[in-house]
């Protein structure tokens, strides 16, 4: 039972790091510019990646779904199904995979070292809440930033699907959108949100806790920044699933 207890632990130490975090966030919270500064790195550093991710994706879900469509003469409907996959689903789920892969391990990174190098210690030297300094900054602008990078990931994807659609296959272009929007509802897309505002919780906390408590010199901050990862995906696709089902 080592490893429970082991386990209990860390999810206790993580938890507790967040919720400093958000305490700071509505009692002090840090500099605007911090925030901001994070912010940018996160989602406008981050949109390439995510954009490029969700358009082939799109037009994946178009080039997989024509051939079946096909045989019922029902071509017309994959607009509704790209949108409604995106929405619902792809969308948030890549976007914040995307995150975790370029965001999650460089915030990882970037604090192990600190703690490595003692820089945290000297934080709290001089006074400065480490915890407010280090993780507020980044579980806010995490928090709010892939939203934003899901409603691009949404626009991408359905961009590709059109793209292969109407181009590629030669589909009627009018009802490709027509029946998107005839299908496709506003919940769908705004449950999508919801799933994103989470997984970005569940990435900042998870990074930052791994780097927070990094232990073992720089061999330490590189089995750190794989355990983040690692774990930051499995959390997501784990809660996906919950959230799929209380959502829709």
């Amino acid at each position: 039972m080592e490893w429970l207890k082991r386990f209990t632990e860390e999810v206790g130490k993580a938890t507790l790091l967040a919720i400093q975090a958000v305490y700071f966030l509505f009692t002090k919270p840090p500099k605007l510019r911090h925030f901001i500064d994070q912010f940018t790195y996160i989602a406008a550093e981050t949109s390439l990646v995510v954009l490029v991710t969700s358009t082939f994706t799109g037009g994946v879900i178009a080039l997989q779904t024509y051939s079946t469509f096909h045989r019922f003469n029902a071509e017309y409907l994959i607009g509704a199904v790209v949108a409604l996959s995106m929405g619902r689903e792809l969308g948030p789920v890549l976007t914040s995979l995307m995150v975790v892969a370029r965001v999650g391990s460089a915030m990882t990174a970037n604090i192990g070292t600190m703690r490595i190098t003692q820089q945290i210690d000297a934080l709290e030297v001089m006074a400065v809440n480490p915890v407010r300094y280090l993780v507020t900054p980044r579980l806010f602008a995490t928090t709010i930033g892939v939203p934003f990078l899901t409603v691009l990931a949404n626009v991408a994807g359905i961009f590709g699907g059109w793209l292969v659609a109407t181009k590629l296959f030669k589909v009627n272009e009018y009802l490709y959108w027509q029946k998107m929007i005839d299908l496709t509802e506003f919940y769908d897309i705004v449950g999508g949100l919801y799933k994103a505002f989470v997984f970005g919780f569940i990435i900042a906390t998870v990074s930052c806790y791994f780097g927070y408590y990094t232990k073992g010199g720089t061999e330490g901050v590189g089995r750190a920044t794989t355990n983040s990862v690692v774990t930051s995906s499995m959390l997501i696709l784990i809660t996906d699933y919950f959230l799929t089902a209380i959502i829709f």
